[in-house]
């Protein structure tokens, strides 16, 4: 799932919560000028740790306002009005109707953009306020049923302890993404160093964000004792040096690929992303509070509404 804005429906902005201190925005005015405007809220979001595919898509968005607009428009005399010409130009008169996935997305950008400005005191009206947001469900993830998760678990287990090719990655790296929910960017760049097991009945694993954007994603989540001896088996076997899985993340996806054929598991395929929604749900079902499992996740708050709303109706609630 990429982490863009999710499409809401109603007319707050959930996750916006401003911080007077880092969104405070002296250099603009009611009077300044909208291209000043777009400027600052892109260095916000960047300060703010919001994933590249948000501010891309912003950035496009906003991009159309003013070709719109014209950038010579003044903060101040931008109205509901003008906004809601400016979306109807979208759908019929631009030539490039979007589809009602992007104009609602669209619709947030601007309740996002113009909530900052009225919330930090440079406009005194939002004009987004009144827009209409709709919501467009996009289609739920699939997930593993228990007893496939079972299977693949078994199935693990055997190449685990296979009498004349024994392996240890495959169930690795299935229990790894069962209990941490990992994507697969983070599994690829895990250090060996990284599996903490200083507290042999408490192990835990360091999911780390280099980049300064992306601190708040960095979690220290637990693993279950018994993966130890997995984790021993495949450092005799394999050897890694640096990063605890020294291949790519293809070779990877092939891997469960495979466990997922020799689970006879056909209604779907077993990857990262099927893993990933799996852990979550299951997660959930056991009572896990939303706030826990978003920090789990490593979502953002703007992310997990619509990923929790997926998470709840996947979990049959």
């Amino acid at each position: 799932m990429s982490e863009l804005l999710p499409l809401i429906a109603d007319t707050s902005i959930p996750g916006m919560e401003i911080d007077p201190v880092t969104a405070a925005v002296p250099a603009l005015r009611a009077n300044s000028l909208l291209a000043a405007a777009v400027a600052e809220f892109e260095e916000y979001m960047v300060r703010k740790g919001f994933s590249d595919n948000t501010i891309k898509a912003f950035r496009n968005d906003l991009k159309i306002l003013r070709v719109f607009m014209d950038d010579g428009a003044l903060l101040r005399e931008i109205t509901n009005d003008h906004l809601t010409e400016f979306l109807q130009w979208m759908q019929s008169e631009r030539g490039r109707p979007c589809s009602a996935k992007t104009l609602a997305r669209r619709i947030t950008t601007l309740k996002v953009f113009f909530s900052w400005l009225h919330n930090t005191g440079v406009i005194a009206n939002d004009p987004a306020l009144e827009i209409v947001q709709f919501s467009v469900r996009t289609a739920l993830p699939t997930i593993l049923h228990e007893d496939e998760v079972s299977k693949l678990v078994r199935v693990c287990q055997d190449w685990l302890w296979d009498r004349d090719k024994p392996d240890a990655r495959p169930y690795l790296l299935l229990s790894l993404l069962l209990q941490t929910g990992m994507k697969k960017s983070e599994c690829a760049k895990l250090l060996v160093e990284e599996i903490d097991r200083s507290r042999p009945q408490s192990p835990e694993i360091l999911i780390r964000y280099d980049d300064v954007r992306y601190t708040h994603k960095t979690r220290r989540l637990p693993l279950h004792p018994n993966i130890l001896a997995a984790l021993d088996q495949y450092l005799a076997q394999y050897k890694p040096d640096r990063f605890l899985f020294d291949c790519t993340p293809r070779n990877l996806e092939y891997v469960l690929d495979e466990a997922g054929k020799r689970a006879k598991i056909k209604r779907l395929q077993v990857g990262f992303e099927t893993l990933r929604w799996t852990s979550a749900v299951r997660d959930y079902k056991m009572g896990m509070k939303d706030e826990q499992l978003r920090l789990k996740m490593g979502l953002s708050k703007i992310s997990w509404r619509e990923t929790s709303e997926k998470i709840q109706r996947l979990a049959g609630h």
